[in-house]
């Protein structure tokens, strides 16, 4: 798995972190104060990156989470076959599937021989934007 760990206080909005086996972006973060007995709470609410579903999480400062390791690559799209892209690796000249976006104007600019920003999430795929 191509993930790291972290110490749930260092991240920010706009972080990445791991809920529920899922990789999510932090869309809100608040800190409850420290109390008689222990560490400040932290409430996480973020977005999952593959399902779009939203995520919260409440645990201590210093408990340490699950941040996945995003790989940023660049490839071609070869051919678009319903709902999903053959794309090729601009550095391995890989050829491989991902699924349509979900975004519809990130969805309108896709054509055979765009050259596309993809992130590899926990093995994973994901077309994030047309260059």
């Amino acid at each position: 798995m191509s993930i790291t760990y972290a110490e749930l206080g260092e991240l920010r909005e706009g972080s990445y972190i791991v809920i529920d086996g899922e990789p999510c972006k932090i869309v809100e973060m608040s800190r409850a104060k420290t109390g008689k007995h222990g560490s400040a709470k932290v409430h996480i609410v973020a977005i999952g990156m593959f399902t779009g579903s939203r995520k919260t999480l409440v645990a201590p400062s210093d408990q340490r989470v699950e941040v996945p390791i995003i790989e940023k690559r660049t490839a071609q799209v070869l051919a678009i076959t319903g709902n999903t892209l053959q794309l090729m690796d601009l550095e391995s000249y890989e050829t491989f599937e991902v699924d349509m976006p979900e975004d519809k104007s990130l969805a309108s600019k896709l054509v055979p021989g765009s050259e596309v920003e993809y992130w590899v999430i926990m093995g994973r795929r994901k077309i994030i934007r047309v260059k």
